[in-house]
């Protein structure tokens, strides 16, 4: 495809994101109207509508609901039931939310129709670049794209994340190639199962296209942060690669290995003397730019618990890369874009595209409090997506082709305003969570669970834990959960506490954490060992006494389980009197 022929079609998807914004209140109407006229025979809907496509009819009569009400039609689906039970549409495959219940994946349906919006979204991505950058279809992209491991229902269904789905689809495979979707690494290398494998190559490619490369990049900052980590630890292998024109014998996956012959055709000295000069050099600070001196913007998800990334990607850009936040998606639905993706990632908003799905909102009057899963939300409190209020907090409510109807996606929203009469939204946080380093979701039920089993070791040693809270680390790479723990011997005289006996807790925890959150960790390895530091006794005293000095009420203090604050995270490092790591990765299985 040419310049002329890439214009034109760029054009074409700014006039229709620009008609579909102005006709937002229609277009979910519309919508609506459409998923009912498809989905009105399934059994879920005939419970409330008696096969009506009244839109007024849906509003008044279907609940809104939590996965514990979707679970048990999943659940049939994914045994050999019917998709006619929640939708008109059969049920290609089930994508794994980074939600859990009862420490299980969620698994959300999708329909074939699913991937013509996904890549509906992705097509106006580079439109929009293109207006505050130059120059985008001159070089290549560098993009750190991985796949999961998959399984099979007992009836057939894959399950899978909705990123593999989606570079597994004829979408991303057959997809037209232009200036803009010309990436370093081969189709095969970002399909290789083996994730250090595919990552070992995706920057090997990377590498030797150097100069070519005009955009680096990830879907999350901790992917692409954990990639340069990676680099820094394997760069004299891939440096030897280059410089010898052959792959590196740990790389043993065939396709991978097919794949990368053209890029080591030849040995490369020249380029292997650059790199070497450039990783062998003094610090990192500043190491993307020199070694893709070309690059315009690092793209990767900033927004929610990835912002904790931030101040590590401006280390390694050395400030002075754009970093950019283009999309809002999640395995429910795809829901908006980045007007300004040059602005701070701060100050991101995105514009909800009404032709994705059917949106409402749950207004969260009291400030940030949000609904607990068991609470009753009444059809009358919900909002329109043309309707909201700017400034006002909202959690995000969905209706889809695939069978989900006013279920709530747990993500917390506040209105900065308009384009034209599509909204556009402030992520704030996931409902209820509270650690986060990577796909991971931890929330304060699901620790405050696994300290308590883990506690249980302490006093069967005659220690009982006085007081904990945690928070992530982001300081290594890949970051982990750290717990602060007081504890107090039950015995007489000063008991010295045995380290195995705290690795054993750490040990604990980690197997009563969620299924994601074991996977990121013994597959993965995109979280690394829980740590549990011991403060001396006290500090939860003082921590309390910060607390209440900056306004907390003293009478409705309660401890708090994740701590934010800079003041009160160095006072509790101030107070460590030893630190312990779990020892071997947590039980997982596919």
């Amino acid at each position: 495809m040419d310049n002329n022929e890439l214009g034109c079609k760029q054009s074409d998807a700014l006039q229709e994101l620009e008609m579909l914004t102005v006709n937002a209140k229609e277009a979910q109407q519309l919508i609506l109207t459409k998923i009912l006229e498809r989905n009105q025979a399934s059994e879920y809907l005939s419970k409330f509508m008696n096969r009506s496509t009244n839109t007024s009819t849906f509003k008044r009569n279907v609940p809104v609901v939590t996965y514990d009400v979707v679970q048990p039609y999943i659940t049939r689906i994914s045994t050999g039931e019917d998709s006619s039970i929640i939708s008109g549409d059969r049920i290609v495959e089930l994508l794994r939310s980074s939600g859990t219940s009862r420490g299980e994946p969620r698994l959300m349906p999708a329909i074939s129709e699913d991937l013509d919006r996904r890549t509906y979204l992705y097509s106006l991505l580079m439109p929009i670049m293109n207006k505050y950058v130059s120059g985008l279809g001159e070089g290549k992209a560098m993009y750190l794209l991985f796949v999961k491991a998959e399984t099979l229902t007992n009836s057939g269904i894959p399950v899978r994340s909705v990123l593999t789905s989606y570079y597994k689809s004829p979408h991303f495979l057959h997809r037209k190639h232009d200036l803009y979707n010309n990436y370093t690494s081969p189709d095969e290398v970002i399909l290789c199962p083996d994730s250090q494998q595919s990552m070992y190559c995706q920057l090997l490619c990377g590498l030797v296209e150097r100069q070519h490369v005009l955009r680096l990049g990830a879907v999350f900052a901790s992917a692409f942060l954990r990639s340069i980590s990676f680099l820094e630890q394997h760069w004299c292998d891939l440096v030897t690669d280059i410089r010898n024109g052959k792959l590196n014998p740990n790389v043993t996956n065939t396709k991978c290995r097919l794949a990368m012959e053209c890029f080591l055709a030849l040995p490369n000295p020249e380029l292997a003397d650059e790199l070497e000069e450039i990783c062998g050099c003094g610090p990192w600070k500043g190491i993307l730019g020199r070694l893709w001196p070309n690059v315009k913007y690092i793209e990767a998800v900033l927004t929610g618990t990835m912002a904790q990334y931030i101040p590590m990607l401006e280390f390694y850009s050395g400030g002075r890369i754009p970093l950019v936040c283009t999309m809002y998606a999640s395995s429910e639905s795809y829901f908006g874009v980045n007007l300004r993706p040059l602005c701070k990632p701060t100050d991101v908003s995105y514009t909800i595209l009404p032709n994705m799905a059917y949106f409402e909102f749950i207004p969260l009057e009291d400030g940030l409090r949000v609904t607990d899963d068991e609470e009753v939300v009444g059809n009358d409190k919900l909002v329109s997506l043309v309707d909201v209020k700017v400034g006002c907090y909202y959690e995000l409510v969905v209706t889809t082709f695939s069978g989900l109807y006013r279920y709530r996606v747990g993500d917390v929203l506040q209105v900065t305003g308009f384009y034209n009469r599509a909204p556009q939204f402030k992520f704030i946080c996931r409902r209820n969570v509270i650690l986060s380093i990577d796909t991971d979701k931890t929330n304060e039920e699901d620790l405050h669970n696994s300290v308590t089993r883990a506690k249980k070791i302490l006093e069967d040693r005659n220690h009982i834990l006085l007081e904990y809270t945690s928070y992530p680390d982001t300081s290594t790479v890949p970051g982990h959960y750290v717990l602060f723990w007081e504890i107090k011997s039950t015995c007489e005289g000063v008991q010295p506490l045995d380290p195995q006996l705290l690795e054993s807790c750490c040990v604990s925890v980690e197997e009563s954490l969620d299924y994601i959150y074991r996977r990121c960790r013994a597959h993965d390895k995109s979280v690394g060992p829980l740590e549990i530091r011991v403060v001396e006794a006290g500090a939860f005293d003082a921590l309390m006494d910060l607390l209440v000095s900056q306004g907390s009420s003293i009478n409705q203090y309660k401890t708090p389980r994740c701590i934010e604050s800079g003041l009160a995270l160095k006072l509790l490092n101030s107070k460590v009197t030893a630190s312990f790591f779990s020892p071997r990765d947590p039980e997982w299985t596919m």
